[in-house]
Parts: C-alpha cells; sequence; structure tokens
C-alpha cells in the first residue's frame, strides 16, 4: 500500500515570500450548515463579513457548494467596497471529501489566485499560525491535520477525518454515541451502573433509555441530533460518573492515536503547538488533559491547548502569506479584529 499524504498544502501556501504589496485578502470557512467570508484591509486592519448557506459538496453538491461560497464572497467584498481583482490572495477552506470538484467550479468562477483547500488546512492554519504545528479538530466529527518536516513546512499529514460510519472516533458524536450504548449496558445488566441512563432519557425527552433505541432506528435520529447529547456526557462526568469520566479517557486515547500519527509522518519535533478545535473540547479539563497526556508521550515538549481563533482567521493568515504579506499580520491582532468582527455580525463558531 502506498502511504502518501491524504491531504497536501498547495505550493502557494508552502513558500514563505515576503514582499507583496496587496492591501486586500479573503478568508472563507465553508461548512456543511453556513460559509463564512472575510475580507481583511491589511491597511486599516478592518474585517468586512459575507455569508451563506452550506459549501459542504457532501451535502449540497459541487455547483450548490460553490453558489453558497461566491454568495458569501461576494458579500464581504460588497461591504468591503472592492472588487474580486483588488484581492491579493484568497484561501477557500471547504468540508466534505471532494474538494477539488468544488475548486473546478472555483476555478472556473473566480480569479486563479483563490486557493481552494480542505477545511482541514484552515484549522491548522488557525491552530499553529500557519506554521509548523497540529490541529486536532473534535466537533460534531473529528479528524487532525499537521504540517512540518525538515525546513519548516515540507510534510503534510492527515488522520481520521472518515466520518461518523467509519470514524469520528473522539468526536462529540462519539462521545455521545458510546453515552448510549453505556447507558444500554447498564439497563440490561451486561454493564456497569451509571447515570447516564436518567440522563439520555432526560435530554431526549423519552420514557426510557430502551425507548430512545426504538427512536434511533424508527425516526432517526441524525448524527448532529445524537452529538448534541456529549452536553450531557460532559455534565454526568463532573458529577463524578465513572463510566462517563472512564468515556472521556477513551476518547482522548483515540483522539491521541491520531494526533501521534500525525506527529510522526510529518517528523515533528521539539517545541510546537497542537491545537485542540472543536465543541467537544468545552468538556474543558475532563477531556483537554487526557489528550495532553496522550500527546506528551509522544512529544514531550509539544504545547497543548485549545484554539481561541475562529477557523476563517487561518484562512487569512494563509492568504496574507500566499500575497506575499505574511509577516504584516500577527495571528493574536487579527484574533482581537475577528473576535470583535464577528461579536457585531452576531456571527458564532462551533
Amino acid at each position: 500500500m502506498r502511504y502518501e499524504p491524504l491531504v497536501k498544502l498547495p505550493p502557494e501556501l508552502i513558500a514563505s515570500v515576503e514582499g507583496g504589496k496587496a492591501r486586500y485578502v479573503m478568508g472563507v470557512d465553508g461548512g456543511a450548515t453556513k460559509t463564512l467570508a472575510a475580507v481583511l484591509d491589511l491597511h486599516e486592519r478592518h474585517i468586512h463579513i459575507g455569508h451563506g448557506g452550506s459549501s459542504n459538496p457532501d451535502s449540497a453538491g459541487a455547483q450548490a457548494a460553490t453558489d453558497a461560497l461566491l454568495s458569501a464572497t461576494d458579500e464581504a467584498l460588497g461591504r468591503a467596497g472592492i472588487g474580486r481583482e483588488e484581492l491579493g490572495a484568497a484561501v477557500l477552506a471547504i468540508a466534505g471529501t471532494d474538494t477539488e470538484a468544488v475548486a473546478a467550479h472555483v476555478r472556473a468562477r473566480a480569479p486563479s489566485s483563490w486557493i481552494v483547500v480542505n477545511d482541514v488546512v484552515g484549522a491548522w492554519a488557525s491552530a499553529t499560525g500557519a506554521g509548523p504545528g497540529v490541529a486536532a479538530i473534535s466537533g460534531t466529527g473529528s479528524n487532525v491535520f499537521g504540517v512540518g518536516g525538515a525546513g519548516g513546512l515540507t510534510r503534510s499529514w492527515r488522520a481520521g477525518g472518515w466520518g461518523h460510519v467509519l470514524g469520528d472516533e473522539g468526536s462529540g458524536y462519539w462521545l455521545a454515541l458510546q453515552s448510549i450504548r453505556a447507558a444500554l449496558s447498564d439497563r440490561e445488566r451486561s454493564g456497569p451502573a451509571t447515570a447516564l441512563g436518567d440522563a439520555v432519557a432526560a435530554f431526549f425527552n423519552t420514557d426510557s433509555v430502551e425507548a430512545l433505541a426504538q427512536l434511533v432506528y424508527s425516526k432517526p435520529l441524525t448524527k448532529g441530533e445524537i452529538a448534541a447529547f456529549a452536553v450531557e456526557t460532559a455534565r454526568v462526568a463532573r458529577d463524578g460518573d465513572a463510566v462517563a469520566l472512564g468515556l472521556y479517557e477513551r476518547a482522548a486515547d483515540e483522539l491521541g492515536k491520531q494526533i501521534e500519527a500525525v506527529i510522526r509522518e510529518t517528523r515533528l519535533g521539539g517545541q510546537f503547538p497542537v491545537g485542540l478545535i472543536g465543541s467537544a473540547f468545552k468538556a474543558g479539563a475532563l477531556f483537554v488533559e487526557p489528550l495532553a497526556a496522550v500527546v506528551h508521550e509522544a512529544a514531550p515538549e509539544a504545547s497543548v491547548a485549545v484554539v481561541e481563533i475562529a477557523p476563517v482567521g487561518g484562512c487569512l493568515l494563509l492568504a496574507a502569506k500566499a500575497a506575499g504579506r505574511g509577516g504584516a499580520l500577527e495571528p493574536s491582532e487579527l484574533k482581537r479584529a475577528l473576535d470583535e468582527t464577528l461579536a457585531r455580525e452576531g456571527s458564532f463558531r462551533d
């Protein structure tokens, strides 16, 4: 079997050539439910936002996904008062498995300076400031992506990201599903006692945990509806339930194995960031501490922390780099500007 990287960085995002004169760059975070575009004025440090619908080709199709992307980008450009030709570069990070199909549509309808990448690339840039390191995503689903190697950004690697049928280990969906399974095991007395059973019945408004089993198959419950229960898994764990606490240990082990693979394959060593992104990490120390322990077994000097900058911020960092203006943009400064803009917009992120 050939072991080639599943996701590669485009050459424009690897080079560190500086000296560009562009004033405007654009980043786009395209997801299954919404699309967020941001145009950054590098002179004034103003950010202009545009919104669109689903741009995940798996759920919307490549044509509809491209329409949503361009609707969001046109709104952001309009708010900035500029045309597409005034952008120094644009990086569009798209969720889904068929990024290339969307890229082909974008190339036919947008300037050649627009770069389409998988959304894990944008997450990695948010987590690392577009430098060597790893992004570990655990929201509804899970995914890990990192870049390293001799010379800085010479080798990329992705682990996970296979969806809830084939993967999503350590994700909110995984935690919720394992919680329901544990509750059913308690109900039939094949597993240890746990408070998760009562929590499951209350959360899904059923008379019993066995009634939920019927609902899962007859309704059926969606991936997102099941994943939402992970909030209750965290609550039960905080109350000291041994089974729920054990699930976070297992989640850390599962996701940690993928992080270890990325560290090994990218040849990262010494000090580098491992950024944690996604709603599952709202559980805080329950999840972060055991995950950090697993990571430190493979990389003792790695810095493991929850990422605070929105994913679209990583796309802006990459766009500035592609335009030869990477040195003009500090991640901390970008985070402040982006947070202020998103707060005014009433936007939110997972």
